[in-house]
């Protein structure tokens, strides 16, 4: 098994606070520079670096020293609120992997772009970061309809994306390595343990009107009817970017569901989320379990108005476990004490670390030799959330937690569950 790891303690800089922002990278670099003997004297490797001709033979982005690889969501637009986290998490990461020495020797540099929450952009970006920047790999995209949008263009151009967001499954490329959870480890799971716990026979449907929601509600349908022999009382989408879910809300009242289950994004959970408590519906009265709020969004919506309500995530900052709490505090350090940390925050923050595990199996930035790699079945990583598995299938084993939402925007952990297998083309859906 190849595993990627990164040493303990190594410090971090950067933070949300520009007007601090240089302070800090100058303070970040000296701990580094403290540092580096520590992690010499405690045996980590630092890689001897190969020559360049015999590491990239694809005219990438790759020099003596340096390697270029490009980071794409939402700055800007809807999708901001979901996506600032995960490329926080992944510029983490890339400085943590040059703080060890980089990949086969060389330093990662970032090239960013702002994917604006608009899909034709995603596309234009990814088009770009390929074939101008000719960067090795690419960390970036949220939504389904913006990884859609760029995975033509990755396969035409043999790029690599790593894809941090929950998703519905159904797709399989050599060109993406999917670190978040697919259908039958986040909506199949989730759905078995609300129906178990609570008993629950009737469902109502919500999403925002983009193919992730409507794929997930289609296949939580066909669960829910054939295999929890449940009823689904209603289904209602929402544009994206919605702030009106008054009457989507009465018919939630009218129907009296056993389950709401969620699927709004963006920064349309806000509306959502206080005009449900406005209507004096709240984890009190009602059981909803959401698969699209984490951290992220909590902090915009408001801890108050999620109490009690559940999330169906791999990952939540509140998870106690000596590793998360490491990679929590040096978040932090990076970004701020206040910087929230989601589900796909931690999913963004694995794929650096993978990418770094498959090139250095591989021993070239090709990107056919790092698939053949990513496909081995050998690559593992010792993630905040646990030790995950990538798979040949580009997906990771891993497992499904439920969190119950507090007051002050984090979760309890109610629920983990075993390993669960991804399974991208499940039978009959």
């Amino acid at each position: 098994m190849y595993e990627a790891q990164v040493p303990k303690g190594i410090p971090v800089s950067g933070t949300r606070n520009k007007g601090t922002q240089k302070i800090s990278k100058r303070r970040g670099l000296a701990r580094i520079a403290a540092t580096l003997p520590l992690l010499l004297a405690s045996g980590v490797a630092f890689a001897q670096t190969p020559p360049t001709e015999k590491v990239d033979t694809t005219g990438l982005a790759v020099s003596d020293s340096d390697v270029t690889v490009g980071i794409l969501h939402s700055l800007t637009g809807t999708m901001a609120i979901s996506e600032t986290g995960a490329q926080e998490a992944e510029k983490l990461a890339i400085s943590q992997i040059n703080a060890m020495g980089g990949v086969l020797g060389r330093k990662i540099k970032i090239v960013q772009e702002d994917g604006a929450s608009d899909w034709p952009t995603f596309a234009e970006k990814a088009k770009k970061l390929l074939e101008s920047d000719h960067v090795a790999a690419i960390f970036g995209c949220w939504t389904s309809a913006s990884r859609k949008a760029v995975l033509p263009v990755l396969e035409r151009d043999n790029g690599l994306l790593y894809y941090p967001t929950f998703y519905e499954g159904l797709e399989q490329s050599k060109n993406v390595v999917y670190t978040g959870q697919e259908a039958t480890q986040q909506v199949f799971a989730g759905l078995k343990w609300v129906a178990d716990t609570k008993h629950a026979k009737t469902f109502y449907l919500i999403g925002s009107d983009y193919i992730w929601p409507r794929t997930v509600m289609k296949l939580a349908r066909k669960y829910i009817t054939n295999v929890l022999h449940g009823r689904v009382v209603g289904e209602e989408y929402a544009a994206l970017g919605s702030t009106d879910f008054g009457s989507t809300i009465n018919k939630i009242r009218l129907k009296h569901p056993d389950v709401i289950y969620a699927a709004v994004v963006g920064g349309s959970n806000v509306s959502w989320f206080k005009q449900l408590k406005a209507a004096g519906i709240n984890g009190h009265n009602h059981t909803l379990l959401t698969v699209s709020v984490t951290e992220d969004e909590a902090k915009g919506i408001g801890g108050e108005n999620l109490v009690g309500f559940y999330s169906a995530m791999k990952y939540f900052e509140s998870l106690d476990t000596p590793r998360n709490q490491e990679f929590v505090k040096q978040f932090h350090s990076m970004w701020g004490a206040t910087a929230p940390i989601g589900d796909v925050t931690q999913a963004a923050y694995e794929g650096p670390w993978l990418w770094k595990a498959a090139v250095e199996k591989a021993g070239s930035f090709d990107t056919d030799k790092v698939v053949k790699a990513e496909e081995s079945g050998t690559i593992s990583f010792d993630a905040p959330e646990g030790m995950v598995y990538l798979e040949p299938n580009h997906h990771l084993k891993t497992r499904l937690r439920i969190g119950e939402w507090r007051s002050d925007g984090q979760a309890d952990i109610v629920y983990t569950s075993p390993y669960i297998m991804p399974n991208p083309f499940p039978k009959g859906y």
